[in-house]
């Protein structure tokens, strides 16, 4: 039972690709996402807890192993939790319907970052 939109040969780094085309072929770098205290109340907008149930229902799994998003505690209460997400990460975000605030891109997280969810950054 898959997606009526993606046939069976259509792969999930298709799906990715769709998203965005040109996203993914840029050098590895991580998107700094900020979340207000009001976005950290809601749940879902962890992606720990709300990413992993997306892919299960969309019956995307397998892009479990191109993600990684690393978070630190923010400094403000328009920034109180801020999230590293890689391309595919981020794609991902977006097609659940977030609009996450970007603050920019670094190469990699800070080392002070933690993993929230993913696999860990490697070069």
């Amino acid at each position: 039972m898959g997606n009526p939109e993606y046939p069976a040969t259509h792969t999930t780094n298709d799906l990715l690709f769709d998203l965005d085309p040109g996203r993914l072929r840029t050098p590895l770098s991580y998107e700094i996402v900020a979340q207000s205290a009001e976005e950290v109340q809601d749940i879902q907008n962890a992606p720990a807890i709300s990413m992993g149930q997306y892919l299960i229902e969309s019956e995307q799994v397998k892009l479990l192993t191109t993600i990684s998003i690393y978070t630190q505690q923010g400094e403000s209460r328009d920034q109180v939790r801020l999230l590293y997400m890689n391309a595919a990460a981020l794609l991902i975000w977006k097609a659940m319907g977030k609009q996450p605030t970007l603050l920019g891109f670094l190469h990699r997280p800070p080392k002070t970052a933690l993993l929230a969810f993913g696999v860990p950054f490697s070069e």
